[in-house]
């Protein structure tokens, strides 16, 4: 026994263990600890509204999650879930089904996916559960408890927990010869398997904050995240069916800047220009690779993201002023983006 070790601790001393004469429900609650009261919150709250994902497309059959986000039954799901099935927002035949854990079954239409962000929003034939609640990942912090809720291995209904292991991961993206990189990817450890893509990543306020698209190893899972951008984009799927891009023509890296450019412009890194596609709106602009990207009309860009951030749908087809560093000097060009076309 230790020098200070008392035979007879206090109450203070003692560990709490349920009352064994409080009614059984009570034990029971008692006997949970914090961390599982949480999951269970979540999962009583956002199980409901994510449901088991079974499609055709043109390369079979396939299946995946969904997450009910609209009391008029849109679902939100990954885009490599419904891959190889174009987008109408037309009723016709349905693209599959969709289950959810009450045993309620519907057909779904899909209106819309985007294979650059890996988001695609389905809608539901019929009467449907209560949808979830959309949050922030803006918002998140490394470590913040996460629940992952989808239909793993076409289990309906399974949840999965554990933390935001890391944040602004970046997931390259692929729609033919275009490609692009989504940034602000949340990493968590909760177990995925496959069929949880396009399954809900929530909070412990029971808010989604991340739709599960990739399983990259044991323990490490990634999930596009639920934030201003994605709304844009759901917004956009539902009224458009597609999500319309600018195209400049450029490949480029994060670099620091020189010291003396550096302390000159306020920022500290900019987007060396590795390739400028021939005959492409930054081509005939005039930018050149080796050029250094500074900013794009005013606004300050300090990597890849940034480009693809700024160059939105409002900038199709108008004259944008680039700042670049070329050969020790500051260079001020006028860029016309032209829309994307994609498969």
């Amino acid at each position: 026994m230790d020098a200070g070790a008392t035979a007879n601790p206090g109450p203070e001393d003692q560990i709490a263990l349920p009352d064994e004469t409080a009614p059984s429900g009570d034990r029971g609650e008692a006997a949970l600890d914090a961390y599982s009261r949480v999951v269970t919150r979540v999962a009583e709250r956002v199980g409901p509204s994510v449901g088991n994902l079974r499609v055709r497309t043109s390369r079979g059959a396939g299946a995946g999650s969904a997450v009910l986000f609209t009391e008029d039954g849109f679902l939100l799901t990954s885009a490599h879930v419904v891959e190889g099935r174009p987008g109408t927002g037309r009723a016709g035949e349905p693209v599959g089904t969709v289950e959810f854990v009450d045993g309620t079954e519907r057909a779904v239409d899909l209106v819309g996916a985007d294979p650059l962000s890996d988001l695609a929003v389905l809608r539901a034939r019929g009467s449907t559960p209560r949808p979830a609640e959309l949050g922030d990942a803006a918002t998140l912090r490394v470590g913040q408890l996460v629940v992952a809720v989808g239909n793993p291995l076409g289990l309906t209904g399974s949840v999965t927990a554990g933390v935001v292991s890391a944040l602004n991961r970046s997931l390259p993206t692929r729609s033919g010869s275009a490609v692009r990189v989504v940034d602000e990817v949340i990493q968590t450890d909760a177990a995925l398997n496959p069929g949880n893509s396009g399954g809900a990543l929530v909070t412990a306020d029971g808010r989604v904050v991340g739709v599960n698209t990739a399983v990259a190893g044991v323990g490490l899972g990634l999930a596009v995240p639920v934030n201003a951008t994605t709304r844009r984009i759901l917004a956009a799927l539902i009224r458009d069916g597609r999500v319309r891009r600018a195209y400049l023509g450029v490949a480029g890296a994060r670099v620091p800047l020189p010291p003396a450019l550096a302390e000159r412009t306020g920022q500290r890194h900019g987007v060396r220009l590795a390739e400028v596609v021939p005959g492409s709106p930054a081509g005939q602009a005039g930018l050149f690779t080796d050029d250094l990207v500074l900013s794009i009309a005013g606004t300050p860009v300090a990597g890849p993201g940034d480009l693809q951030r700024l160059l939105t749908e409002d900038t199709i087809g108008q004259p944008v002023e680039m700042t670049v560093w070329r050969r020790g000097a500051l260079v001020d060009v006028i860029a016309v983006p032209r829309e994307l076309v994609t498969p």
